[in-house]
């Protein structure tokens, strides 16, 4: 139950100075001025969310405005982040207080059909409705125990060094390009590329400054690289550790120049990136596989807000019909049967229906199954999506699996 001499509010920007410190108790960090300063210069006071204790913030949940793309389709995401509750009010209710709240008013105001969010632990979002929806690879790589892809030949193609706030314009000229079409990435306007670009000392962890690589061609710019270099020295000589942020490539010629560079970088020894797809294709350009040292790890949950709005607004890989069973505890309009329909074309309507179910869940495993990385057929094994109809689980597993699984580059 909640504690009722706690009110629950809407943020505003004089909240911040507070809200900073209690984000810096929760996760164990305290933010310089400057880190500070970038971090509020991406929130959005409106959107947020405090639990007010006479005067004291004691909580916080936020959300940004941005797109996410989704398999065929770019969507309005409420991007949710920044939620804590101070070490001394623990246990009141005021997290599900405040997830509650959030959930029913971006479903009231009708614009974002679903939510995202890094977990910092994976035991709280399920209970909200979140499910996993997507991975990522960390590597660690061995560079001198793999031979890096190998360049491929180009009529004119070049590399050029950046530094990366000089070069926004660039980037984001071909992450716009490629961004319809890579699954889990999040739109960046200039003040999300100065966020994503701030080079804060603070947050350098001993490295360098970040560096920037463009990859040119006759037609203009096709990929670039942000990465950076702790420099490390042992008893045997240099033992550098590559740190590389973002690889963005239009084409396989690019992307080969860019990882060989990567990986070939003087006075290095390994090369660590925690932000690779998990169907990464640097994983088939090299000689040795195991030598990249890579882990799985979570990364965006999603939250189906408006379901018929939702289905109906990504893609299929393959013409489905079927009618879904769907039980929503905290968003009663998404409870209910739902037939979802789609062409060869990829294109889908969802609306209510009476006919009997094919498969029945929650709304949490529309969330897993969204971004077309965890097959509804994986959730039916696991005793999550029941088939009510025999043959119907694998036709919708097929139809919501996409060619490229998803690839979330940031963290937010």
């Amino acid at each position: 139950m909640g504690d009722s001499a706690i009110q629950i509010r809407v943020g505003d920007a004089d909240d911040w100075a507070a809200v900073a410190v209690l984000i810096g108790n929760a996760f164990h960090e305290t933010l310089d001025p400057k880190a500070n300063e970038v971090e509020a210069s991406v929130v959005e006071p409106e959107r947020t969310l405090v639990a007010d204790d006479a005067g004291t913030i004691v909580g916080h949940a936020a959300a940004y405005t941005r797109e996410l793309t989704v398999p065929g389709a770019i969507l309005p995401a409420a991007h949710v982040t920044l939620v804590s509750v101070a070490p001394t009010h623990r246990r009141r209710g005021l997290l599900t207080q405040m997830m509650h709240r959030q959930l029913r008013e971006i479903a009231a105001e009708g614009r974002e059909p679903v939510a995202a969010l890094w977990a910092s632990e994976t035991k709280i979002y399920p209970r909200f409705g979140y499910g996993p929806a997507a991975q990522r690879l960390r590597m660690e790589i061995s560079t001198r125990e793999v031979r890096p892809p190998a360049v491929l030949p180009g009529s004119g193609s070049r590399l050029r060094l950046v530094a990366p706030a000089d070069a926004i314009a660039e980037f984001s000229k071909l992450y716009e390009q490629l961004r319809p079409e890579r699954t889990g990435w999040s739109s960046r306007d200039d003040r999300w590329w100065r966020y994503v670009l701030a080079d804060l000392e603070s947050q350098r962890d001993g490295a360098t400054a970040l560096h920037g690589v463009v990859h040119d061609t006759p037609q203009g710019p096709t990929g670039y690289a942000l990465w950076r270099v702790k420099s490390r020295w042992d008893r045997f000589g240099p033992n550098s550790d590559v740190r590389i942020r973002e690889v963005v490539a239009a084409d396989p010629a690019a992307y080969s120049a860019l990882w060989n560079f990567l990986l070939t970088i003087d006075l290095a020894r390994t090369a660590s990136v925690h932000f690779a797809a998990v169907d990464e294709p640097l994983q088939y350009l090299v000689d040795e596989p195991r030598r990249l040292g890579s882990t799985l790890a979570d990364a965006l949950w999603i939250r189906v807000v408006d379901l018929p709005k939702a289905l109906a607004a990504r893609a299929y890989a393959a013409p489905v019909d079927v009618v879904l069973d769907v039980t929503d505890p905290l968003l009663a309009a998404n409870t209910g049967r739902w037939r979802l329909t789609a062409g060869p074309d990829g294109a889908a309507t969802c609306t209510p229906t009476t006919d009997p179910a094919d498969l029945a869940c929650t709304i949490l495993e529309l969330g897993s199954a969204y971004l077309g990385a965890t097959s509804l057929a994986t959730l039916g094994a696991a005793g999550a999506v029941r088939e009510l109809t025999p043959g119907a689980l694998p036709r919708a597993a097929t139809a919501f699996g996409w060619h490229r699984l998803p690839n979330p580059t940031e963290v937010f």
